[in-house]
């Protein structure tokens, strides 16, 4: 790789484009950002900034042609043209074919089963009429197939009385699966093929908004069941054939079986601790995977746990924070905002990362200061 030479393209300028490009100045990179958003956080970063839609085939194609290395913040992009540029030689990051799977959940869950990765049971439907004809496979989760993003597309079904309230689209039915955790693992692998796995972290869900409200760094699981998980990991990602990260949330049942819920072609909630937490952040890894680096050191240094830093309730406008000092003054407390000028209700704003020699103590801390951060208008 040539330093300081590689115009490297990401599509998407939001908070996970940002840390990207945070990343990409130790390594003297020439960045370009794409997205639809005129006040993007990445825009005042980036060496070259373009507002237009990722879904029009044009726009992306042209804005690729100005890459040697493109890839993505965001699954959601226009995959014909990421084909045709892969086509002509740009080097494209995820791989196209990888992106196309996974933005329709269906064909992810029919990839899994096509590749003897163990997920939970499924069927697809195409409307509420086909759903009302699959009653005997409730309960469910109803899953968009297509454009579902941070809890948005996801709903339970228990009942013949809750269909009324589903999804009258394309979706995946999933059936509810007993389970004890909910893990995921983040796998990095360059173009040689050099895959490498970070520890698995625990996640826990905000009952309501279906975001990640807190995660553990290392789970609490045996050495056995981390092994597990960072082998299914390196399958998934070695089964999609992908050169980046990808994000693999599993489902750790009561039996101890490991089941594939959703991934991500891309730097991911799940990982935001490793910034503080590890010898190598979830972004400076994928940029060493797509440019074809040796990959980094993934070990913890310390135990973390991460907290979500989301609008309030009630609150939309030009956001203003409270509690920022109150929560710095705490040891091992550190705060990332995501550079967004407006909150809105329970929009993602920023996380806090907590750091201590155990999980415990870091745990400990977060429940202090959980409540002392506030993002209002």
């Amino acid at each position: 790789m040539t330093y300081g030479e590689t115009r490297l393209g990401i599509l998407g300028g939001g908070q996970l484009g940002r840390m990207l490009l945070q990343a990409g100045i130790d390594l003297n990179l020439y960045t370009l950002i794409l997205d639809p958003d005129a006040d993007a956080p990445c825009k005042s970063l980036c060496h070259e900034f373009y507002q237009g839609s990722f879904a029009d085939f044009s726009t992306v194609y042209n804005f690729g042609k100005k890459c040697d290395v493109l890839t993505i913040e965001i699954e959601h992009v226009n995959v014909e043209a990421l084909f045709k540029l892969e086509a002509e030689g740009v080097r494209v990051y995820p791989n196209p074919e990888a992106i196309r799977i996974i933005q329709d959940k269906g064909l992810q869950k029919e990839f899994y089963q096509q590749h003897q990765i163990p997920t939970a049971d499924f069927r697809l439907v195409a409307n509420r009429v086909e759903v009302e004809q699959n009653q005997d496979f409730l309960p469910v989760f109803q899953k968009l197939r297509r454009f579902g993003y941070d809890g948005r597309g996801v709903t339970r079904l228990a009942t013949a009385e809750d269909i009324t309230k589903g999804f009258d689209e394309p979706s995946v039915l999933e059936k509810l699966v007993p389970f004890e955790k909910e893990i995921a693992v983040i796998a990095a692998r360059n173009a040689r093929g050099e895959v490498s796995c970070f520890p698995v972290v625990e996640l826990s869900f905000h009952p309501e908004h279906n975001l990640v409200d807190y995660l553990f760094s290392p789970a609490n699981i045996s050495p056995a069941i981390e092994q597990a998980a960072q082998d299914l990991a390196t399958q998934v990602i070695q089964a999609f054939d992908m050169v980046g990260l990808l994000a693999v949330e599993m489902f750790l049942t009561p039996a101890g079986e490991l089941l594939v819920n959703e991934v991500a072609p891309r730097p991911h909630n799940s990982g935001h601790h490793t910034y503080k937490a590890n010898y190598t952040s979830q972004f400076e890894q994928h940029l060493r995977a797509i440019l074809n680096l040796p990959l980094g050191n993934t070990g913890l240094h310390s135990a973390a746990v991460m907290l979500n830093l989301l609008g309030e309730a009630g609150f939309s406008g030009e956001a203003q924070y409270e509690g920022a000092d109150a929560a710095l003054a705490v040891s091992g407390v550190t705060i990332h905002l995501y550079g967004k000028k407006y909150t809105r209700p329970f929009r993602k704003m920023g996380h806090l990362t907590i750091t201590a020699p155990t999980v415990a103590e870091a745990r400990q801390k977060a429940e202090h200061v959980r409540n002392l951060v506030k993002v209002k208008a």
